[in-house]
């Protein structure tokens, strides 16, 4: 079979550095395969994709070893311009790829410079925007989009290249799960339809169940190469890579069954013949636990009353939202992209002012408050943790809150300490910020508002772009706070994040709030779930096949295992 890609003995180590990033690497990529990569945080990953299209060596400087042919072509011999219709890139950081007025027209923008005729490039732009479920949106400005939308439109733009081989470096990071399983549909059926070649770079472990294969890699080498039913199945191995393993596989190895299921249908099938029982008591002894959490809340400290938003444009983006959030609960916001989630969260510490309606914090509403005010008590982390970092050094950024609060300046080294301890930074006081990780930025970000103590902390995505080691890190980190009386509110996709660590969810659709309540009452309506385009997750479902149980975790389902 012909090759869309050969490496053959690749290094690469970064200008100024003494490490190889990547170290002899060797791999074929048929054409029409889809190849999936996977590995921790600094594994070499974008690295890789970056060489795909002469990124490497020809705009991004270090020492390059070894050959990168595509379909034919040696990446040393042509200059990156050249790939533009073989290879197309959508980049992890995708909101550096925009720039066009409208979403038309930054779709059009590529084939437009082919010089390809009006009618071809409008068959495109109308095709690459229905692949991705953004028909309509032709007009908006992709600055009003949300971060799933504003990925999919760079999806849609590279696809409206046609180009043979696709490079996808994290392409679903910032969308909803079943915004997720549409991207990896449209992945499959350009595949087949098109004979497309595709790599992806992905953490998530259940979305590369279609790939033809699943390289892995860490430290910068390959660690192991095979089909997605060999790899899947080596629990720890995945676990050593920085990636979650598929929750049914993992239960069963750490029950040491000699089944190991990658499917709830397999599952289930392999549960019967183990012979194995749910303890009942041990279930409602969790049931239990959630209802005396719940009872020790303290005081309303966020009320939001008939609040509407409406956004230049005469979008309406919030829809008659009420709620109250008391005292040392942990929330989850979750739903589609587009349905209101960060608009609603903006409201708390008066980034957005309300249209209509009010959202009083201690009983006093935000627009009588000083924003000083209210960023003393409500603590806020973007999704993207470059947009709120700006000092020199680590620790002027997290002095920065306590001393324009005002206080005393002899207790602020001890607050900032406090704070970097916390999120495992005190080591990296002197740093540049923009030279750690993104994983540490975010820390940094958390690190930077909870030096000024505040009562409630909102996170807007906490885990995106983080391998599964950082993630549970982070969440850890988190979850710890809440425990220290923090009252946290969480923006996310990641509906493992929510099952281990959320107390109580708030499901949103389209600007209002369909569903409200503890934790596992949420994620075990599957059909509340569906309809607001959110994914089951597989242990509740395991445990709604095999009767009325929500299991939340792996973890719960072990303690509930009758062998």
């Amino acid at each position: 079979m012909a090759k869309a890609l050969q490496v053959r003995n690749l290094s690469f180590q970064y200008k100024g550095t003494d490490k190889k990033v990547l170290n002899s690497f060797n791999f074929d990529v048929e054409k029409g395969e889809l190849l999936a990569i996977m590995g921790p945080s600094g594994a070499g990953k974008t690295t890789l994709i970056s060489t795909l299209n002469g990124l490497i060596p020809h705009l991004i400087d270090g020492k390059l070893e070894g050959e990168v042919i595509v379909d034919g072509w040696n990446t040393k011999e042509h200059e990156t311009r050249d790939f533009a219709t073989k290879v197309g890139m959508v980049f992890q950081d995708f909101e550096t790829q925009l720039f066009s007025t409208n979403v038309a027209l930054e779709v059009a923008f590529g084939p437009e410079n082919l010089a390809l005729s009006p009618g071809e490039i409008l068959r495109r732009v109308r095709e690459s925007l229905r692949s991705v479920g953004l028909e309509g949106f032709d007009e908006r400005e992709p600055a009003t989009l949300s971060g799933g939308e504003k990925q999919r439109l760079v999806i849609a733009s590279v696809l409206a290249m046609e180009s043979n081989l696709l490079c996808l470096d994290e392409p679903t990071s910032e969308l909803d799960p079943m915004g997720k399983d549409d991207i990896f549909a449209i992945a499959r059926r350009l595949k087949e339809s098109k004979s497309i070649t595709m790599i992806m770079v992905e953490h998530n472990i259940e979305e590369v169940l279609g790939a033809d294969r699943i390289i892995l890699l860490k430290g910068g080498k390959i660690i192991a190469m095979a089909p997605p039913k060999t790899i899947l199945r080596e629990v720890d191995l995945l676990r050593e890579t920085g990636i979650r393993p598929i929750p049914i596989t993992e239960l069963f190895v750490r029950c040491r069954s000699k089944y190991l299921p990658l499917t709830l249908r397999e599952g289930l099938e392999s549960f019967r013949k183990e012979g194995w029982g749910i303890d009942e008591a041990r279930y409602l002894s969790l049931i239990e636990r959630d209802s005396l959490r719940a009872s020790r809340y303290g005081r309303v400290l966020i009320e939001v009353r008939g609040l509407e938003y409406v956004y230049e444009g005469g979008l309406a983006a919030l829809k008659g939202i009420d709620l109250q959030i008391r005292e040392g609960e942990f929330v989850a916001i979750v739903g589609q992209n587009g349905s209101g989630k960060t608009t609603l969260i903006k409201h708390f510490n008066g980034l957005l002012v309300p249209t209509k309606g009010e959202v009083r914090i201690e009983g006093v509403d935000v627009r009588q408050t000083d924003i000083l005010q209210l960023a003393g008590k409500i603590g806020f982390v973007f999704q993207n943790p470059d947009h709120q970092i700006f000092a020199e050094k680590v620790i002027d950024e997290v002095s920065f809150g306590p001393r324009n609060f005002g206080f005393p300046e002899k207790g602020i080294a001890e607050r900032v300490d406090r704070a970097l301890a916390a999120v495992d930074l005190l080591d990296s006081t002197e740093a540049d910020p923009f030279s750690l990780t993104k994983a540490e930025r975010q820390r940094l970000a958390v690190a930077s508002v909870l030096a000024s103590a505040p009562k409630v902390i909102v996170l807007d995505e906490p885990t995106t772009g983080m391998d599964y080691q950082e993630s549970i890190k982070m969440m850890e980190l988190v979850q710890e706070l809440n425990k220290r009386g923090h009252t946290i509110v969480m923006v996310t996709h990641t509906m493992w994040v929510v099952s281990h660590y959320a107390h109580r969810v708030i499901v949103m659709k389209d600007g209002k709030m369909i569903r409200d309540g503890k934790t596992r009452q949420i994620l075990s309506d599957l059909d509340g779930l569906r309809e607001a385009s959110l994914k089951p997750q597989q242990m509740v479902e395991f445990g709604r096949a095999l009767g009325d149980f929500a299991f939340l975790s792996l973890e719960e389902c072990r303690k509930c295992l009758v062998p």
